[in-house]
């Protein structure tokens, strides 16, 4: 009797799964515009800034906390300032949004990151 394959919770083996995770990478590549994968890859960087403080938090301690407070909050609310940005800026929305043009949602979107990063700095104290 051969050896079965490991399989995931779902039944799927780690080779369909690397195939379907191509095969979705190909399709994001393909039909996105650089504009998005540019806005998508800041995105992912705020995940990674967000995280490490996170993490620097837990393993240094929290004693300027105003300031841990400020800087975590900065990143979580510059990703939700870029995922609005992205989501008035897609193509396939358009019709969610028909009076914002993509200027427009930039100029809405640098003028929400100053009064969040003056509230942030703010807070510092």
């Amino acid at each position: 009797m051969a050896p079965k394959k490991p399989t995931t919770a779902t039944g799927a083996s780690a080779s369909q799964i690397d195939k379907i995770a191509g095969n979705i990478f190909q399709h994001y590549q393909k039909t996105t515009p650089q504009r998005t994968m540019l806005i998508d890859a800041f995105m992912a960087f705020l995940v990674i800034v967000g995280g490490l403080q996170f993490v620097y938090c837990i393993l240094a301690g929290n004693y300027p906390f105003n300031a841990f407070l400020s800087g975590f909050s900065a990143t979580v609310g510059q990703f939700v300032l870029t995922a609005s940005l992205r989501m008035q800026t897609t193509e396939a929305n358009k019709s969610e949004f028909p009076s914002v043009s993509p200027e427009r949602a930039f100029a809405d979107y640098v003028v929400g990151s100053l009064i969040l990063h003056f509230f942030c700095i703010n807070f510092i104290n």
